[in-house]
This record gives structure tokens, C-alpha cells and sequence, in this order.
């Protein structure tokens, strides 16, 4: 029988793309990276697991700003190059930027605009 794990198509790096969804509006709030130590810890406790390839290292998403993602379902893409993850994201904010999702850019009229409020600073989520 083989490991669930050995059917993930890990990149060159060791990497998998990992996308958070919102599990009760369906909308995408963040795309990181996954290895597969990230990817075994999210299974087993539940909670996002990512690897950072700025900083070269694992981090439980809301270790710093307790916007803890809650990990309600975990899918693989057909290719076995995607993990897309069903979670309830703590606090309502996925994004560092203090908004609901990454993902609050629209390209209007040739410019990227910011659509999405901040509904925290920044400064705040990040000060203690």
C-alpha cells in the first residue's frame, strides 16, 4: 500500500501549490507552497500548514497573527499538482495585508486596482 503522500506530483523543489478556499463561500483567499512535511502536518492537526520559500521555512499560517486556517477538506487536483484546501480562516483576514484574501487585486482599465478593504491594519495584526 503506498503512502497517500507518494501521490502528490512534488516540483523540483519538493513543492506543491496549495490553495485555501473558504469553505463556506468558495472564495479563493490565498496560493502557497507546500512541501511535504507541510503538507503531513495540515493532514494530521488539522490546521494550514505552509513552507515560506522567502524565509526557507515551515510556518503554521496564523502562528503570528492567529488567523489560524481550519482545515475542512483536502483535494487533489487530477494532475496531483495542486492541493486545494476547504478551510474556515480564523479572524475573517487570510492576507498579511489585513484583507479577507490575497487575492484583492482587479485589473481595471490596464491598472491593478485594490477592490478588497483592509479590515485590519497590518500594524495591529503583527505587533505583539
Amino acid at each position: 500500500m503506498s503512502n497517500w503522500l507518494d501521490e502528490v506530483k512534488w516540483d523540483d523543489k519538493g513543492l506543491v501549490t496549495a490553495i485555501a478556499q473558504d469553505a463556506r463561500t468558495q472564495r479563493v483567499l490565498m496560493v502557497a507552497w507546500m512541501n511535504r512535511e507541510a503538507l503531513q502536518l495540515t493532514a494530521d492537526t488539522g490546521i494550514a500548514h505552509y513552507w515560506s520559500r522567502s524565509r526557507q521555512k515551515l510556518w503554521k499560517k496564523g502562528e503570528e497573527s492567529g488567523h489560524l486556517q481550519t482545515v475542512q477538506a483536502l483535494r487533489l487536483d487530477c494532475d496531483g499538482d495542486v492541493i486545494v484546501m476547504q478551510i474556515e480562516q480564523a479572524g475573517g483576514i487570510a492576507c498579511h495585508t489585513g484583507r479577507e484574501s490575497c487575492l484583492y487585486r482587479q485589473l481595471i482599465d490596464g491598472e491593478w486596482v485594490a477592490v478588497d478593504p483592509v479590515l485590519k491594519d497590518p500594524a495591529a495584526i503583527y505587533s505583539h
